[in-house]
């Protein structure tokens, strides 16, 4: 299951590194304000599927996506937010 997320980190890193011309990822990357936008919309469209009991799924996974870049492209390593969330276990 973790595979899958250091798949994604490792694309957009790769992205970042390596542009692919018509990349998604590369767009949000590149565009930070667009970036910015797609997280709320997303995050918005989530709690609206929730709510409406409509395709949860789906919109978890477009946040998480989108979060994933977001983090990437302002220079907030995936690594530093779990060592966060590991200080805050009890």
């Amino acid at each position: 299951m973790v595979s899958i997320f250091e798949n994604l980190i490792n694309i957009a890193r790769e992205r970042k590194t390596k542009p692919v011309q018509g990349s998604y990822t590369n767009k949000l990357l590149d565009n930070r304000s667009l970036c910015k936008e797609k997280v709320l919309e997303e995050v918005n469209e989530l709690i609206e599927a929730v709510e409406k009991d409509t395709n949860k799924i789906h919109e978890a996974a477009d946040v998480i996506y989108h979060l994933m870049v977001f983090l990437e492209a302002n220079d907030i390593k995936i690594e530093d937010v779990i060592k966060e969330l590991e200080k805050r276990k009890k």
